[in-house]
């Protein structure tokens, strides 16, 4: 790129030695690499008249075609350096429904706020589809629920695990909602809403439950977590969901979400997540940028509901 920055400058001022100025070069070097150039080419450039040089044909030709190529190397340049600020570029990411609902697009709006060339795609699908859809290599980022039971290729896709611990949601004006810990005794008889059977949690409820020789009442069952908490808002049930959900139901119903009360559970239910990557290409900078606040938004998380709503 060096002979066609020199050879354009050449051109474009109409001398070796304003050339030379022009790009802060000396003279000899400016013009031993017109010579290199043309040595390549198998022909002269200029024809020399004097101390001067009068381009041929054939230089014309070539000086349209440099602009090109080294403006198109400018631009290339450009954008990379802006996808290091991540100023530019495009992000897609495909999560489980409730994360998908506020928590990502906040995150998404943290990289994208005052750059406008920045392009995002999130699209909400089931745990499975989610692995599904990183495996093809066509989304940079995946928020999958671990909870299920599914084939995984681990070839096509890189999975960081991460967990969150259960909370019960009681409604507000509950008398249990006045407990620290919630038990399976306190929920003997109790109608409940979970996830359904095929989920670890729902699972181990049963198991908590069997343990504690506490009867256990499912009375809603639904596939994603926050509908669960509609349940709750209705004074039918209560319901176990993870922090995550959570948080985002805490800012998702705004002043709604005071009819609903989080407390823990014991023995703890502990449920596990994973951020998937493609595994047959690196995440661009974007992704990495993403991927770095979303693991510091699960530990904001998980911190707040372990400490300050227990």
């Amino acid at each position: 790129m060096t002979q066609l920055t020199v050879f354009r400058e050449i051109m474009l001022s109409g001398s070796v030695s304003q050339a030379a100025r022009n790009l802060g070069r000396t003279q000899p070097a400016i013009s031993s690499t017109l010579a290199t150039l043309e040595a390549g080419l198998g022909f002269q450039l200029f024809e020399r008249r004097g101390k001067r040089l009068y381009p041929v044909p054939e230089a014309h030709y070539l000086l349209e075609e440099a602009t090109q190529i080294l403006d198109q190397l400018t631009t290339t340049e450009r954008n990379i350096q802006n996808l290091k600020a991540l100023q530019s570029g495009e992000l897609r990411i495909v999560a489980m429904p409730g994360p998908s609902v506020f928590l990502v697009p906040q995150l998404v709006s943290q990289i994208a706020k005052n750059n406008n060339d920045i392009r995002a795609t999130v699209v909400t699908r089931s745990s499975p589809q989610v692995h599904q859809l990183v495996s093809t290599q066509s989304y940079d980022v995946g928020i999958a629920d671990l909870g299920v039971e599914y084939s995984l290729n681990t070839s096509l896709v890189r999975s960081e695990p991460f967990a969150s611990d259960c909370l019960f949601a009681v409604p507000a004006n509950d008398p249990m909602a006045q407990k620290k810990v919630l038990q399976p005794a306190d929920l003997n008889g109790r109608p409940l809403a979970t996830l359904h059977r095929e989920h670890h949690s729902h699972r181990e409820i049963r198991r908590a439950f069997q343990v504690a020789g506490a009867e256990l009442v499912v009375r809603f069952e639904t596939q994603y977590y926050l509908p669960l908490l509609t349940y709750v808002e209705e004074g039918l049930a209560c319901a176990i969901v993870d922090t995550l959900t959570a948080e985002t139901y805490r800012h998702y119903r705004g002043e709604a979400a005071h009819r609903v009360v989080f407390r823990p559970f014991s023995p703890e239910i502990t449920l596990s997540f994973a951020t998937l990557t493609p595994a047959h290409r690196p995440p661009s900078q974007l992704a990495q940028a993403f991927i770095s606040l979303w693991r510091a938004k699960v530990d904001s998380v998980n911190s707040h509901w372990n400490a300050n709503e227990r």
